[in-house]
């Protein structure tokens, strides 16, 4: 109410008629779905919000000609606030892409997400990115939407970045040089901590290929899976019930193995928290997991919870995109040096990742 002017429960109604409003304009669904997936309990509800909201019915909103869709696929315009770097994103989520649910392919990303197959890559025109996929379940499009969102960091502030690390000897230039980088986000929780885990003292393409065993393995096949989309990642409750010898059996140590196994108990328990209770409490709350230390926590806080301020510390590709003649700084050197960049230090990261990584 003192930032807003408005109620939590107005923002969101708000929300979902702006929503359902993008549905109408850019979809050929009909109102009664476009009803239950932009969040509304009854047809009546949503009607009466959106009459408020617009001063006519859902239907008299929509163009004569609908958007034409290929057979059951859907496309929407996702906003960003330009500019967006898609080729650094797309690079980065390229080398960790796990068969059977992920691939890029033509310059787009694909995967399989909560019952549905999605591919996003830049739209047409315009600042936004082009989401196509099938209709999943009733009910689901806005949280795969706001998932797909958070995933390609779309909320992101370029200008707000580029005033906070202009000054900077370091972040400063790394900004100019590509001030549309985003922090890459998570589709799912559990996957990207089974994943962390799996990367811990092994190169991203190990860990790949030890994800990708997990999925053929343990995930869900997909019938009528088109292409290299096979699978859906394992739920936790799955990797739960194994013992450690199943998980070693694909080639990890025991004690990563049994690592795996505690992190998918505490996913399927319910131990961890959905939204982030702070970086400080989250972090906190991570590394009570066996075998979960302080860059892998961190490195959750910064992809899956989306912390801003997150910042792996003892991380190995920060500290050499840092090391001047050859000589790199210590961890707490870079923790000092890192206090300058609050409470953006995720982005930071991904600025000396990226400066590091070959071309």
């Amino acid at each position: 109410a003192e930032h807003l002017g408005a109620s939590p429960a107005q923002i969101v109604r708000t929300r979902r008629v702006h929503f359902a409003r993008r549905l109408l304009d850019e979809t050929a669904l009909p109102v009664t779905r476009i009803a239950f997936e932009a969040g509304f309990g009854s047809l009546r509800a949503f009607h009466t919000a959106y009459k408020e909201s617009f001063g006519e019915p859902p239907k008299a909103s929509r163009a004569a000609e609908t958007p034409k869709e290929a057979g059951r696929l859907l496309t929407l315009r996702l906003p960003y606030r330009p500019p967006f770097d898609w080729n650094a994103i797309l690079g980065f989520l390229a080398a960790r892409a796990v068969p059977g649910i992920e691939e890029v392919v033509d310059g787009a990303y694909r995967r399989t997400f909560a019952g549905t197959t999605l591919s996003v890559r830049p739209a047409a025109s315009g600042f936004a990115l082009a989401l196509s996929l099938t209709p999943p379940g009733e009910g689901r499009l806005l949280g795969i939407v706001r998932t797909v969102s958070r995933v390609f960091d779309l909320g992101a502030d370029p200008e707000t970045l580029r005033r906070h690390f202009e000054s900077d000897a370091v972040l400063g230039p790394l900004v100019a040089k590509r001030p549309g980088l985003r922090v890459p986000g998570a589709f799912s929780r559990f996957e990207l901590l089974v994943r962390a885990v799996l990367g811990q003292q092994v190169s991203v393409a190990a860990a790949r290929t030890f994800a990708g065993r997990i999925v053929a393995r343990w995930g869900t096949p997909l019938p009528g899976a088109e292409s290299a989309l096979t699978h859906a990642f394992p739920e936790a409750p799955v990797l739960a019930a194994l013992a450690p010898a199943d998980l070693a059996s694909i080639g990890l140590t025991t004690r990563r193995a049994e690592t795996l196994r505690a992190v998918a108990r505490a996913f399927a328990d319910g131990a961890l928290p959905e939204e982030s209770p702070g970086l400080d409490e989250l972090v906190e709350r991570l590394t009570e997991l066996p075998g979960i230390g302080p860059w892998t926590a961190q490195y959750m806080a910064l992809r899956a919870w989306n912390e801003p301020d997150a910042f792996p510390t003892g991380d190995l590709g920060l500290l050499a995109a840092l090391a001047k003649d050859g000589v790199r700084p210590g961890a707490k050197e870079l923790e000092a040096r890192a206090e300058a960049w609050r409470p953006f230090r995720a982005y930071a990261a991904l600025h000396l990742w990226t400066e590091g990584a070959p071309e």
